[in-house]
């Protein structure tokens, strides 16, 4: 079977028995660290993902565990309305974070997760990511693009 079909079916099942308990934050939030740091063991699972691990160790599906709780995540926020942003940046800006941040919560409209995070390899400019999208405005990627057009050129040339 797909390991997607496998995580999106206990995902949907998991979200919908959080719905249930009225416990969805404290599910995701609990999966989100869990992901992020899968050595740290929690003191004590929520309830509704002890129920989780339980059926997954019957059913023999642990190894895809991770991927299970990924899908919750993604579901539980896009349902909820909430777009995480990550924006890379050269050099710190205050400025363009809060205007980037204002941009989005205009068209978003939602609850809006936003991390920012500097890298000098960038050149200047910025990468921003929202959700499944990307926009690469940084100085390093439109040298890349002059360059690779230049090889082309080069080429004909030649």
């Amino acid at each position: 079977m797909n390991t997607g079909a496998i995580s999106k079916r206990y995902a949907k099942a998991l979200l919908e028995l959080s719905h249930e308990s009225g416990r969805g934050e404290q599910d995701c939030a609990q999966a989100l660290a869990l992901l992020e740091h899968p050595e740290t063991k929690p003191a004590a699972l929520e309830e509704d993902i002890q129920k989780l691990v339980e059926l997954l160790i019957r059913n023999g599906r642990m190894p895809y565990v991770k991927f299970i709780l990924r899908s919750f995540v993604d579901l539980y926020r896009k349902e909820n309305g909430i777009v995480e942003a990550r924006l890379t940046i050269a050099a710190p800006s205050p400025a363009l974070e809060e205007k980037l941040r204002q941009i989005l919560a205009s068209s978003i409209g939602g609850t809006i997760l936003f991390t920012s995070k500097v890298d000098p390899d960038l050149i200047g400019g910025f990468v921003l990511e929202v959700d499944d999208r990307q926009l690469n405005a940084s100085a390093k990627s439109q040298l890349e693009k002059i360059r690779r057009k230049l090889d082309e050129l080069n080429k004909r040339i030649v």
